[in-house]
């Protein structure tokens, strides 16, 4: 086995675990969360000086903020974001919690997130229904390309939502997908160049 696989299935997983690594720790500055419907607010206390209880929001990045929040200024900031979700239509309320995202915004790379697990799914119900027609177990070279697509977007959704499972999973995945692809590359390359006549293949002069 050629060393170059082994090493670019390291680098992607280390790559994977540099990305979530980035936004895990800015998340461990909180020590303190209130869900407000899909929203989750990030906290930090701080003790002042004189030894009262304040508190700094360090999340999500909209709500952020330096100023520091006494106990009922809190209580008046928490109060200020309920209402907000609760101005918003009870639909979308539900879809927003369904799909566990603070806003439309972000739905896009919940669409990434759908697109790899459909192609997934796609990859196994062709190579089902090709086998099933020759009677044959057979994995065609579409099923690579969905895994490797599939792979991709799962990826960067696992990477967005900061899910080290899901990263480590998927990036030793694509490096075998697309190992796949290139060996069948390779392959159909082969066959193509063996097919074309050679000089030895000249048939002989008709006697005369």
């Amino acid at each position: 086995m050629k060393p170059g696989p082994i090493i670019a299935m390291i680098a992607l997983v280390f790559l994977g675990m540099w990305l979530v690594l980035q936004p895990a720790l800015s998340h461990s500055e909180s020590d303190l969360k209130v869900s407000v419907g899909a929203l989750e607010i990030r906290l930090e206390r701080i003790q002042t000086n004189d030894g009262q209880l304040h508190y700094r929001v360090v999340g999500p990045e909209h709500l952020r903020s330096d100023q520091l929040l006494d106990p009922v200024e809190l209580d008046t900031f928490i109060t200020q974001q309920v209402a907000k979700w609760n101005q918003r239509p009870a639909l979308e309320r539900h879809l927003l919690g369904f799909f566990n995202i603070t806003t439309w915004g972000t739905f896009g790379w919940v669409m990434i997130g759908l697109v790899g697990q459909s192609a997934f799914f796609g990859r196994m119900f062709v190579q089902w229904i090709i086998s099933e027609r020759s009677k044959i177990s057979t994995v065609p070279e579409i099923f690579w390309w969905f895994s490797f697509i599939g792979g991709l977007c799962l990826f960067t959704y696992f990477v967005w939502r900061v899910d080290i499972v899901g990263v480590l999973g998927q990036s030793t995945g694509i490096v075998i997908y697309a190992r796949n692809l290139r060996l069948i590359h390779k392959e159909k390359k082969r066959c193509t160049c063996q097919r074309q006549p050679g000089t030895d293949d000249k048939p002989a002069p008709a006697a005369t």
